[in-house]
């Protein structure tokens, strides 16, 4: 199956635009959501926008029925009560009843979770290493899979709000161990990356976030893995001028002046 991963939003609604057009291109069967719809820098006060994303989100989910969807830590951080770089105070009810509403959207509410798996590839905001599921998980279920996922899954605020958790874990800074490196491919956000990579089991695909100043990390790509084969390539992403400075416009043109449909690599 090719799976188009999107990665944080981070109040960006109009990634969901570019995504439709992918989908209904058909360049992939379904979409994943890797969370972090809410917060960015120095948009604490937008209640606006957060509005508008959530929105946003709500129509893609009613628009693509089947797409997966997970939890980042600037999503569940509201209703968990969690205060982080960017939360936002008077966004707290909204972000805490849209997140219910675009679950409720969902013809399965297991749609919305930490982790989801498609074949042998798992989708998640952070990572999920050795240490945490053996550490968190019991010994019986270590080999299982699908147990392991369905029980991280059931885990609340005490278990995930943590560093090592797959909400928090960022393993693009160190030689983490990952659970079942050699069989399971994992694909993840949450680490701004400057270019999509993969590394050992981990295919890193934040590259929409941006600095304290607005300006792309990244080169503003969409991954398309293909879970059966673990081959992924980019996408670029289908803007306008619509919603940037023009400071941001110039300098994502030039970002993506080299992302064209005719350069697109598959790597695997």
């Amino acid at each position: 199956m090719k799976v188009l991963v999107i990665p944080d939003i981070h109040l960006k609604p109009y990634m969901f635009d570019s995504a439709k057009t992918l989908l209904e291109n058909n360049l992939a069967h379904k979409a994943v959501c890797l969370g972090d719809l809410a917060d960015d820098w120095g948009r604490q006060w937008d209640k606006e926008l957060y509005i508008e994303t959530y929105d946003r989100a709500i129509k893609f989910a009613k628009d693509f029925p089947g797409t997966l969807w997970c939890y980042g830590n600037h999503d569940v951080a509201y209703p968990w009560n969690q205060k982080q770089s960017g939360y936002s105070p008077i966004a707290a009810y909204i972000v805490t009843n849209k997140l219910q509403e675009l679950k409720e959207t969902m013809p399965d509410n297991k749609q919305l979770a930490f982790i989801h798996r498609i074949d042998d590839v798992m989708f998640m905001h952070g990572g999920l290493s050795d240490y945490y599921v053996r550490k968190m998980v019991p010994a019986k279920a270590y080999n299982n899979i699908d147990m392991v996922i369905e029980t991280i899954n059931g885990f609340g605020y005490s278990e995930l709000w943590t560093d090592i958790s797959p909400l928090w874990l960022r393993p693009q800074y160190n030689n983490t161990k990952m659970y079942k490196p050699r069989k399971m491919l994992q694909v993840v956000g949450h680490t701004p990356v400057s270019r999509i990579s993969k590394v050992n089991n981990i295919i890193s695909c934040d590259s929409f976030s941006t600095d304290r100043e607005h300006c792309p990390i990244g080169p503003w790509e969409f991954v398309i893995v293909d879970t059966k084969t673990k081959e992924y390539w980019t996408e670029p992403f289908m803007h306008d001028a619509n919603g940037f400075t023009q400071e941001e416009a110039a300098e994502l043109k030039r970002r993506m002046e080299d992302v064209t449909k005719g350069n697109v690599l598959k790597r695997s």
